[in-house]
């Protein structure tokens, strides 16, 4: 099923959506677009994990898988990959702007919907991996944002908390340099440090040279110390307000 049928089962009556999201006198002083939530931290605490339509700040309605039954609750994914996608990752600049693939399977929410979503708010991210023991790592940073395409989707992440090693905000000379502040490349928009195209060997992400962790690829997972190899079987990547009603 993809993206597209995934969002005709997706998209349930407005008043249906309307009465799963706690509905904010204070999100419509500040501008929020009604009808649908501007995130999952939006949808009622007794809502189950699954699909649903929100709508960021300044963007068209999106389907997307919320997570309600991960720690908080009303995490929005906006990637998931498993080791054995069908998906190749290795799309190109518009491709990974608007978004692909399946939000029951294996998708990207969108760089450009990323943007717009961090920027209604103060986000915070959950990056999950599992290990071939089926084992659940995360990395949390307290603040989550993505730039505009004008200045090259970069990333900014905030304060580390979790397992291990932090391997996005510090450097890593023994792996991929840093990821925080790093621009997005793509297979046809290098924007990495390195001497060739990182995302020409794996997919889209915020490469130095080339990476330390990377989710976005086919069959390479990584995560040193957990899945050094490249062979975690499973990925998330989870934001939500680090305030939500």
């Amino acid at each position: 099923m993809g993206l597209q049928a995934g969002m005709r089962l997706a998209l349930l009556p407005v008043v249906v959506v309307m009465l799963l999201f706690c509905a904010s006198p204070a999100a419509s002083a500040a501008g929020l677009p009604s009808g649908f939530p501007a995130d999952c931290s939006r949808l009622h605490s007794s809502s189950p994990s699954g699909v649903y339509v929100i709508q960021p700040a300044g963007s068209t309605p999106r389907v997307v898988w919320c997570d309600m039954d991960t720690e908080g609750k009303g995490w929005t994914v906006v990637q998931r990959n498993t080791y054995g996608t069908e998906i190749t990752w290795k799309e190109s600049w518009t491709t990974y702007k608007y978004g692909f693939g399946n939000v029951r399977a294996d998708y990207w929410l969108g760089t450009e919907y990323l943007h717009l979503l961090t920027q209604q708010n103060t986000y915070k991210v959950r990056f999950v991996v599992q290990d071939k023991s089926n084992v659940t790592h995360y990395a949390e940073y307290n603040i989550f944002s993505v730039e505009s395409e004008a200045s090259g989707y970069p990333l900014r992440l905030g304060r580390f908390s979790g397992e291990g090693e932090d391997y996005l905000t510090t450097y890593n000379s023994r792996y991929g340099g840093i990821h925080d502040n790093m621009k997005f490349s793509t297979t046809d928009k290098d924007q990495d440090q390195a001497s060739g195209n990182c995302a020409n060997s794996y997919g889209g992400w915020w490469y130095n040279n080339c990476q330390s962790m990377l989710f976005n690829a086919k069959g390479y997972i990584v995560w040193p110390g957990v899945c050094s190899r490249g062979d975690c079987t499973s990925s998330l990547i989870l934001v939500k307000p680090t305030d939500v009603c």
